[in-house]
């Protein structure tokens, strides 16, 4: 890295009119992360003196998103291209600094690249390159004889010949900040898009024989530009299976297929754990040892503990669950769900803002909400716990070793006495007491001639 102090400035004030969304471009999410959010998290990987974001449409929702006190904000008014962009931000700049140049809509830059990047300008210029086959679409790579770079040709001012060319400018480069200064004023329009192309600074540094030092990235997703909605997807699936090999190589996740596989959040993992096809993770997820998660399910913000298990289509969300649980399939868990030890959840099972005691049993078609639930419980078949009376929650207690019958409906708040037996068809609205049998159930009445209308006979 060199020793001159360092300023990053992010272009990010591109409306993005081909992503056709109200959304700015910047803010379209990679991996559950908004592409801005990612390239400042590689760019603060280098600890620099100042980060300059340059921002223009939806400059009120790119703030908002990023109420960060070590950003800077500028405001591009007029988006009169590149070198416009850039001369916004060097009032604030030294001249003794390394400006380094970094685009909103390239996410997946490592910081390893842009410290390479950084270093090469040692003193001069840098810019960093790919070489792509087509390399349609984007500003060529003009070398001379020697190999040495001498300019840079957008491809719509591009001969014939200079559109053949494969190395492509990536659009990230490193310049010195007292003779950008110089550079950006000479500037102008004179081009076929009638804007101040900051890429015509490199034959500029070439005119005076100041240093020019290409960097050849070698992986073309990592420099891969977003534009519409297509190049979004492609980032997206790149950013996904490199999260996937990392997983796999770094912590020993097993996954049944890497390119069916989805993490917009961190994933940390035990060992042996593996996880399915079609399996989203969201927000911050810990998985214990010896843990399985089933196909088509979502995870979010969850804590699974060792060797437990959650099937097919399942969504949890802000839950935890003890060591040996079981989940699923088609299960539930909404935030405050808590399972402990070898608890069981099982299909059609919706729990919420609950506690499940080690080794309760809620295994099908149950709705449990605001509840603590005891150690070996086991709840019938349709069991629901009224919890909500139209005007606020109220809390369910039931005691260790209790058995709910099916198609029981416990009206909150009560309470259920520790080893109690509730009969199956019961509607209960008072607490029930220890070790005693309730079957509450109302007398039949039949009514003859009875018709949808209501009129009777």
């Amino acid at each position: 890295m060199s020793s001159q102090p360092l300023s990053v400035v992010v272009l990010a004030a591109g409306e993005g009119k081909r992503m056709r969304s109200r959304t700015p471009k910047v803010l379209h999410p990679v991996a559950g992360q908004p592409m801005l959010g990612r390239v400042l998290e590689a760019a603060r990987a280098l600890d620099p003196a100042a980060i300059h974001v340059i921002h223009g449409h939806g400059a009120d929702a790119v703030r908002a998103a990023f109420p960060d006190a070590d950003l800077h904000w500028v405001h591009q008014a007029e988006r009169l291209g590149t070198g416009h962009a850039v001369k916004q931000a060097l009032p604030r700049i030294p001249n003794d600094h390394q400006v380094l140049v970094l685009c909103a809509d390239v996410p997946l830059i490592r910081p390893a690249t842009l410290q390479a990047l950084v270093a090469a300008a040692a003193g001069g210029v840098s810019v960093l390159t790919v070489r792509l086959d087509p390399p349609g679409g984007y500003g060529r790579i003009l070398r001379d004889a020697h190999g040495q770079v001498h300019g840079i040709v957008e491809e719509k001012d591009a001969s014939a010949e200079q559109r053949a060319i494969a190395e492509i400018n990536t659009g990230l480069l490193c310049l010195p900040a007292g003779a950008l200064r110089g550079w950006l004023e000479t500037l102008d329009t004179g081009n076929a898009q009638g804007e101040y192309y900051l890429t015509d600074c490199i034959g500029l540094a070439h005119a005076e024989h100041c240093p020019i030092a290409p960097v050849v990235c070698t992986d073309p997703d990592e420099v891969q530009g977003v534009n519409d909605r297509r190049q979004l997807a492609v980032v997206e699936r790149a950013c996904q299976r490199r999260q996937a090999d990392a997983l796999m190589r770094d912590q020993g996740l097993g996954l049944a297929d890497p390119a069916r596989f989805d993490l917009r959040g961190a994933l940390s993992v035990g060992r042996d754990c593996f996880i399915d096809v079609d399996v989203v993770i969201e927000g911050h997820v810990t998985l214990g040892d010896a843990v399985r998660i089933g196909p088509y399910t979502r995870l979010r913000d969850c804590v699974i503990g060792t060797g437990s298990k959650v099937d097919a289509h399942c969504d949890l969300a802000s839950a935890r669950l003890d060591e040996d649980c079981r989940v699923g399939p088609y299960a539930r868990l909404r935030p405050g769900t808590m399972l402990e030890a070898a608890a069981r959840v099982g299909n059609f099972v919706e729990v919420k803002q609950s506690r499940v005691g080690a080794g309760s049993k809620i295994n099908h078609l149950a709705y449990i909400g605001d509840a603590g639930i005891g150690a070996d419980v086991n709840v019938g078949a349709g069991t629901i716990t009224c919890n909500y009376d139209g005007r606020g929650k109220h809390g369910t207690q039931i005691g260790d070793g209790v058995f709910i019958g099916s198609n029981t409906a416990l009206v909150a708040p009560i309470t259920i006495g520790t080893g109690a037996t509730l009969g199956a068809g019961s509607t209960l609205r008072n607490d029930v007491a220890a070790d005693s049998l309730a079957v509450e159930q109302g007398e039949r009445r039949d009514i003859r001639g009875w018709r949808p209308d209501g009129d009777e006979d």
